[in-house]
């Protein structure tokens, strides 16, 4: 029998295996159960999707049970970016929103992800709490559900189309006319849900653009729906065969997460972009506050922060955290390492067309290329390199894994170790300022491992080392 459990970014399945009619039905219930408990049943919720194979279906019957238990349902009449889901919560007032989307992962997958009334992602006491709920029901069901009409006679069930007003309040963010000055773009939705978020400001302004991907597929063209370098060549392809494109700007399927492309062709890792964006909005912007980093981002981060004299809050692992610090108006940019990111005064949640369209605008009002920005911020703070691996454990080593990390060596790749955070994983920092990073997955065995240096020969050595530590 399935469990439900939630992860960094909710609760996934592959689709028809795990992720049911029936266990979606029964994880509703468990956040119908959650809010009428917490008394703000009577807010109603925003049910919305990506372009998932079943995604309409699935958000239907998620209404029809909060509808069984006397919650309105706030219905997206469409594919829905995230971002704009906990920007809807927020503008509303809503108890919460349900997002049906499995964010990058491959097109088999769907999940759950559950916002409550702050707009970010649930933390772990709410999480837990909607896991048991629901865990109690699936042995035994335990929903109660009515017809898609019955909810509408009886004013708990309200289609929505949310584009226009997050668009809105996208334009006091974001200086779209300085875009006009840019050149042509590149865009690249990857079938996902930032198609007609991405171009129509662009459109709307007579910036040039070319876009591709931009139709409904919910096999993602046969890659999954994530704007890294291994998944987005054609892309690259466009962005290095037209010299008229001085930007590429990708989206990942629920347009959480970005990707950048230099006018060169070149894939800009999400690490530097976090730090040029901190930078940018501190010095151009004159915006006031720190910067939240996951455990696993650049130190590259830090040093910026340094030279403009902010602190920094280092998080787990998992937007909710740096979305906390967004609403406690902590932090003037808050991201993480896996290309999601988010500024002050704007949402508490991951959102690749900001990043995308705070990119251009950096680019348009400094009139360089990313990679010309970076080499003059390498310059004032010093190079940063980074990396990331995945480490298969066999069953001996996976067993011996937790004693390993519990008994760190005071030495690694030559250099001692000056310091072990355990904010999420086990992280070591080396005298020479370098750092390794281990975070063993929680469904599969495999160990992450984060590397970062000043040279790549450097990173290699670090890298290496943290391979033979845990494989040793």
């Amino acid at each position: 029998m399935t469990r439900i459990a939630f992860g960094t970014s909710g609760w996934r399945g592959v689709i028809a295996d795990d992720f049911t009619y029936r266990n979606v039905k029964i994880v509703s219930q468990a956040i119908a159960d959650y809010l009428k408990a917490s008394g703000e049943a009577n807010k109603g919720v925003i049910i919305g999707r990506d372009t998932r194979f079943m995604g309409r279906i699935f958000t239907e019957k998620a209404a029809q049970v909060l509808a069984g238990s006397g919650i309105k349902a706030l219905l997206c009449d469409r594919d829905v970016p995230t971002p704009v889901i906990a920007f809807e919560i927020l503008r509303r007032g809503a108890a919460g929103g349900i997002n049906f989307t499995a964010s990058h992962n491959p097109p088999e997958y769907n999940g759950i992800k559950f916002s409550p009334s702050w707009g970010g992602p649930a933390l772990p006491e709410t999480t837990k709490e909607i896991e048991r709920l629901a865990n109690a029901m699936m042995g035994v069901g335990g929903y109660i559900e009515i017809s898609l009409e019955e909810a509408r006679q009886r004013g708990l069930l309200e289609l929505i189309d949310p584009r226009e007003t997050y668009l809105s309040a996208l334009e006091q963010k974001i200086d779209f006319e300085a875009l006009k000055s840019i050149g042509k773009l590149a865009l690249n939705p990857l079938y996902g849900t930032a198609r007609g978020y991405l171009d129509t400001p662009l459109k709307d302004r007579g910036v040039p653009y070319t876009i591709i991907n931009d139709n409904l597929d919910p096999y993602f063209g046969g890659q999954p729906p994530e704007p890294s370098e291994a998944h987005i060549p054609d892309f690259i392809s466009l962005v290095k065969a037209d010299p008229a494109i001085r930007l590429g700007l990708a989206t990942d399927g629920d347009a959480d997460r970005f990707g950048i492309i230099d006018a060169d062709g070149s894939f800009i890792e999400p690490n530097y972009i976090i730090a040029l964006l901190l930078d940018y909005l501190i010095r151009v912007r004159k915006l006031s506050g720190g910067v939240a980093r996951s455990v696993a981002t650049s130190h590259f981060v830090d040093a910026v922060a340094k030279k403009h004299g902010v602190p920094v809050y280092e998080t787990p692992v998992g937007f909710k955290y740096i979305g906390e610090l967004i609403t406690q108006d902590k932090i003037v940019i808050g991201g993480e390492e896996s290309a999601g990111l988010t500024i002050k005064g704007h949402v508490p949640e991951k959102d690749g067309i900001l990043a995308c369209f705070l990119v251009a605008e950096m680019v348009a009002r400094e009139g360089k290329t990313v990679r010309e920005l970076l080499e003059r911020l390498y310059g004032e703070v010093g190079r940063f390199i980074t990396r990331r691996a995945n480490l298969k454990l066999s069953a001996e080593l996976e067993a011996a894994y937790p004693a390993k990390v519990a008994a760190v060596p005071k030495e690694i790749a030559g250099a001692v170790v000056k310091d072990v955070v355990t904010v999420d994983g086990v992280k070591l920092i080396l005298e020479d300022g370098s750092w390794i990073l281990f975070r063993k997955s929680g469904t599969e065995p495999v160990v992450r491992l984060y590397g970062e240096a000043s040279t790549e020969a450097r990173l290699t050595e670090v890298m290496e080392a943290g391979k033979k530590f845990i494989l040793g």
